[in-house]
């Protein structure tokens, strides 16, 4: 084990140097922790000090004892791996022998574990019991995200607190009235991050529960007074269409996870006027690279050339990042490279400039292909998107004996489309067509407009997407 050698402390150590604690909580829909005690406590019923320099498995089944034991194991366990919640049973083995997993930390009572390899269970609560053991020294803990892979299994990525908070200010909102929350689970790196701001900040935060809706929620967050507020695209379009979105007032909207067209940007600034409107760009392994903050679609230049702290170029069309926040590597002995000779992360997003900015047309690995010419979905769903009776649609192919695959849409329409006459239907199709003609390449226009009731959304808060 390393003593903790980088200038960031551990989550523990961050809420205990906190200046005033009173009053802030972790709010979950089981319950609720106050920060001022858990880290006087423990949820580990009192075995912190066994789980020094052990490599921990943290997989719980709601995010609220999640919460409790990473601000406890970090600067205590060796590793800590974070368990998403949808990780199918069969992958888990993979993950236990590639993280060298000596610990399962839980608050299920039993599971299957599918492994050979000699492990301890240590149960977590969500209620608060006495601390046994000396928490004055501290280790550098491993964070270990999962993410999905080409090959079924996750891929594991290396982070540690440092890289994983490089954006974060401890210093910003100090003192203030702040409540975070997001819609992301705190078990993806998207909702890490929100989990992490409010710890180092030492704010309150109010957890989802996959077991309320998105109005009660809204309406749980409303009641602990939410300032600021994270999710996807997705997540946000869901949380319009709820009939709950005034149940929260918030000061700071941020978006990540999918593109944010000025169609989703313009209605959170309708529904939130007095808010902070920001779209951002992150992933697992590249790390938190910028925000955009003028309430417009797309990414200026400038913030491609001169973010603080992060290098970034386009290359072959995709957006390349090396900064102090990208993860270190992909944990196993057979795991792929991360980062090229020079240090940058290739993030298979593909960037065009249009207009005077760098706007995302979508993954590399995403492309429709129409008879050899390549078709980003979410160009085509950008403009769907700009029609008036539209919620939102989703892009996929379809194949075709002639040209390999066509490309066709699902569209959600909003409330009052809905409840037009089937008449109207044909006339609606033909009018979302016209507009993709008017804005794109023939060969990426759709060949066929579908209206649906609703789009998938896995639980990473970003739409199912599905080119097979």
């Amino acid at each position: 084990m390393k003593t903790q050698q980088n200038n960031q402390p551990s989550l523990w150590h961050a809420l205990s140097s906190a200046r005033d604690l009173t009053g802030r909580h972790l709010f979950g829909a089981e319950g609720s922790i106050a920060l001022n005690d858990l880290i006087e406590g423990t949820t580990l019923y009192g075995r912190g000090e066994e789980l020094c320099g052990r490599s921990v498995l943290v997989m719980t089944a709601n995010q609220f004892t999640t919460a409790s034991a990473l601000i406890e194991l970090d600067g205590i366990a060796r590793r800590i791996v974070v368990c998403p919640p949808d990780l199918p049973t069969e992958h888990l083995p993979f993950v236990i022998e590639t993280a060298e997993v000596d610990v399962i930390v839980s608050d299920r009572a039993t599971f299957a574990l599918g492994s050979s390899r000699p492990m301890v269970f240590c149960p977590c609560s969500k209620e608060i019991g006495p601390r046994n053991y000396d928490r004055t020294v501290e280790h550098e803990t491993e964070w270990i995200m999962l993410t999905s892979g080409t090959t079924g299994v996750p891929k594991l990525v290396v982070h540690t607190l440092a890289s994983l908070a490089g954006a974060i200010d401890p210093g910003s909102n100090a003192g203030g009235d702040v409540v975070w929350s997001t819609f992301y689970d705190i078990r993806r790196y998207g909702g890490l991050q929100i989990l992490l701001r409010a710890a180092l900040t030492g704010h309150s935060l109010v957890l989802t529960s996959g077991q309320e809706s998105t109005a009660d929620f809204l309406a749980r967050a409303g009641s602990h007074k939410v300032t600021n507020i994270s999710g996807t695209p997705s997540q946000w379009r869901r949380a319009l269409m709820s009939g709950a979105a005034n149940k929260i007032d918030p000061k700071y909207v941020r978006l990540s996870g999918e593109i944010a067209d000025q169609g989703i940007l313009n209605r959170l600034r309708s529904a939130y006027p007095g808010a902070r409107i920001m779209h951002a760009f992150a992933s697992t392994e590249a790390g938190v690279a910028f925000e955009v903050t003028d309430g417009s679609a797309g990414i200026p230049p400038r913030v491609i050339e001169n973010t603080p702290d992060v290098e970034m170029k386009v290359e072959d069309g995709s957006l390349r990042i090396r900064s102090s926040r990208t993860a270190r590597c992909y944990l196993g002995a057979n795991a792929p490279v991360l980062k090229d000779a020079n240090g940058f992360v290739d993030t298979g997003d593909m960037l065009e400039l249009r207009d005077g900015r760098y706007h995302f047309a979508g993954r590399r690995d995403g492309m429709i292909n129409v008879g050899g010419l390549k078709v980003h979905p979410e160009e085509v769903e950008a403009v769907i998107n700009r029609h008036p009776e539209v919620q939102v649609s989703l892009v996929r192919k379809k194949k075709n004996a002639v040209t390999g695959s066509l490309v066709v849409a699902d569209v959600v329409l909003k409330v009052a489309a809905q409840t037009a006459q089937k008449h109207d239907m044909r006339e609606l199709q033909e009018d979302i067509v016209l507009l993709c003609r008017e804005s794109l390449s023939s060969y990426k226009v759709p060949a066929a407009i579908n209206f649906v009731p609703a789009l998938a959304v896995a639980e990473s808060g970003k739409m199912i997407r599905n080119n097979a």
